[in-house]
C-alpha cells in the first residue's frame, strides 16, 4: 500500500472535519456542510459531464484509476538496472543465446519481449522501434486515466458555480422572507464547496500520483531499452553500468551497482 495517499487523503478529511467542528455548533455544524440537491447538481454534472467526453470503457476505466494510487510503486529503477548489467556479464561470458535460458526467470514482461527479439537476431534499429511502440502505447493508456482526473477536476468547480447560481436565481425569486435569505443563500454556496472539494480532494492528488507514477515506469522502460541495446552491441558492462546510472538522481547510484560487475577485455 501506498502510504502517502492513504495519509494524505486522509488528513484532508481530519483537517477540515476540525475546522468544522471546532466552530461555535460543534460536532453539530457537520449538518450545514450536507444538501443533496447541491451534491446532485455538483457530482451528478461532474462526473456525466465527463462521461459525455469521453466511450463508456475508457471511463470505467478511469474510476478504477483511483485505486492505482493506493499501490507501492512497483518499479524498482536500481534493482532493474543491477538485473541489466547480470545479463550484460551472462551475454559477455557465454553470448546473446544464452539470455533466452535466463530470460525464463524474469517478471518484466517488457525486458522479456526485449531480450527475446535480441536472440532471434533482430535488428538493433527495429528492436528498437518494437520495444518504443510499446512504450507509446503504454503511456496512451496512462494519458487517458490522468486525463479522466484532470477533466473531473476541472468539472467539479465548473458544476459547483452552476449549482451556485441555480441556487442564487431561487433565492432571489423569494427575497420577500428576510428570514430565508441566509439559509438560501448557504445552501447555494455549498454547491460550490463540494466542486471545489472534488478538485483539490479527489481529482488533482489522483491525477499528480498518475503522472509520478507514470513517469517513473516510462523511466525504467527507457533504462531497459538503452541497456538491452547496448548488451546487443556487445558494450562492456561496466560501460552500460554507468551508461544506465546516468538515468538516476545521484543519491541512488550506489543502490544500482552491480556486485558482480563487469569483466575487463582480454
Amino acid at each position: 500500500m501506498d502510504l502517502a495517499s492513504i495519509i494524505g487523503l486522509g488528513v484532508c478529511v481530519a483537517m477540515m472535519l476540525i475546522g468544522i467542528m471546532t466552530g461555535d455548533d460543534g460536532v453539530a455544524g457537520i449538518k450545514y456542510f450536507f444538501d443533496f440537491k447541491s451534491l446532485l447538481i455538483t457530482y451528478g454534472g461532474a462526473f456525466f459531464a465527463v462521461l459525455a467526453s469521453m466511450n463508456l470503457k475508457d471511463y470505467i476505466g478511469g474510476l478504477k484509476s483511483f485505486l492505482l494510487i493506493f499501490k507501492s510503486p512497483s518499479q524498482d529503477v536500481p534493482g532493474m538496472i543491477t538485473k541489466i548489467i547480470e545479463l550484460s556479464n551472462v551475454a559477455r561470458k557465454e553470448g546473446l543465446l544464452a539470455l533466452e535460458e535466463v530470460s525464463g526467470e524474469l517478471d518484466d514482461a517488457f525486458m522479456k519481449k526485449g531480450i527475446l527479439l535480441i536472440v532471434d537476431g533482430t535488428d538493433p534499429e527495429l528492436v528498437r522501434a518494437i520495444l518504443e511502440t510499446e512504450l507509446a502505447s503504454t503511456e496512451d493508456r496512462h494519458k487517458k486515466n490522468i486525463n479522466f482526473w484532470s477533466d473531473l477536476g476541472a468539472m467539479g468547480p465548473a458544476w459547483g458555480m452552476i449549482g451556485t447560481l441555480i441556487g442564487l436565481v431561487l433565492m432571489l425569486q423569494n427575497l420577500s422572507d428576510a428570514a430565508k435569505i441566509g439559509p438560501s443563500m448557504a445552501v447555494a454556496l455549498i454547491t460550490t464547496f463540494y466542486g471545489s472539494l472534488l478538485a483539490n480532494w479527489i481529482c488533482t492528488p489522483t491525477s499528480n500520483k498518475l503522472k509520478a507514477n507514470n513517469a517513473t515506469e516510462i523511466m525504467c522502460k527507457e533504462i531497459m531499452i538503452e541497456g538491452l541495446l547496448s548488451i546487443q552491441a556487445g558494450e562492456n558492462p561496466r560501460v552500460i553500468e554507468e551508461k544506465l546510472k546516468s538515468f538516476l538522481a545521484p543519491a541512488d547510484r550506489s543502490a544500482a551497482s552491480s556486485e558482480e560487475g563487469g569483466e575487463e577485455n582480454g
